[in-house]
């Protein structure tokens, strides 16, 4: 089985910075795409940022300058460095992963159980 788990959230102020990571264990042959989405209270979770195995990142507008995002393939880890985060940035953040579990398989979604990021004004 494929588990991915995160770290690295918390409170902040606004202005602030954190940097998620999100690691993934298990067996399985590859990973394609990684990424972060978000909820905030009472709203629908919302695409954030990915990035694919060969690099190509991909932002919503609304983090574009903030955010970065980038990943360790040798360690099949994805990061999230936050940078002037606002209180509108404050959800519950859950890494994605693109899983290939063997040669016969196609690419499946794994997600991680998500870490809190608050940003106080």
């Amino acid at each position: 089985q494929v588990q991915l788990v995160e770290s690295g959230g918390g409170l902040v102020q606004a202005g602030g910075s954190l940097r998620l990571s999100c690691a993934a264990s298990g067996t399985f042959r590859s990973i394609n795409t990684m990424g972060w989405y978000r909820q905030a209270p009472g709203k629908q979770r919302t695409f954030v940022a990915r990035i694919t195995s060969s690099g190509n990142t991909y932002y919503v507008d609304s983090v574009k300058g903030r955010i970065t995002i980038s990943r360790d393939n040798a360690k099949n880890t994805v990061f999230l460095q936050m940078n002037n985060l606002k209180p509108e940035d404050t959800a519950v953040y859950y890494c994605n992963a693109q899983v290939i579990l063997d040669y016969w398989s196609s690419p499946r979604d794994y997600w991680g159980q998500g870490t809190q990021v608050t940003v106080s004004s």
